[in-house]
């Protein structure tokens, strides 16, 4: 997959970029989906309007304290969505069995992957959010192998 970069040029423009990012993840094939930006950039933000576009009914908040969240598509298929901020190593994250989501085969969405690198698969999708602006951002899509 080549590289996609998106403007997001305000916060009401998120369903358009969630559905192109929906679009490249299908297309893709991957089903690992490491999100990477400055804090309060809008990886939740941007996480919450994908799976909303991937058909979640579900509140979708982020798991800092939790670790992991679980949430289901149309498809009755189950989504998960880590963030990794907190953990303390990829030790601590492995115990708590982040490989065995990571290799399910179902979709992965990792906040602050670079705390727990060793754990993911080598094939995966890196999205990365820049904040632009007050509500702009700029959103890049690359394929990792």
């Amino acid at each position: 997959m080549p590289s996609l970069t998106l403007e997001i040029p305000t916060l009401a423009a998120l369903p358009t970029a969630a559905r192109q990012l929906a679009t490249a993840l299908a297309e893709s094939g991957q089903t690992i989906v490491t999100f990477v930006g400055e804090m309060g950039a809008g990886k939740t933000t941007l996480i919450r309007a994908l799976c909303a576009e991937l058909g979640v009914h579900d509140d979708v908040s982020s798991p800092t304290f939790a670790l992991v969240n679980e949430y289901r598509t149309g498809r009755n298929e189950p989504i998960y969505h880590f963030d990794f901020y907190r953990v303390d190593s990829e030790e601590e994250a492995a115990r708590l069995g982040a490989a065995e989501y990571f290799y399910s085969g179902y979709l992965c969405l990792v906040e602050w992957p670079s705390r727990i690198t060793g754990l993911l698969p080598s094939q995966r999708l890196l999205v990365e959010l820049s904040v632009t602006g007050p509500e702009s951002r700029q959103l890049s899509i690359t394929s990792e192998q």
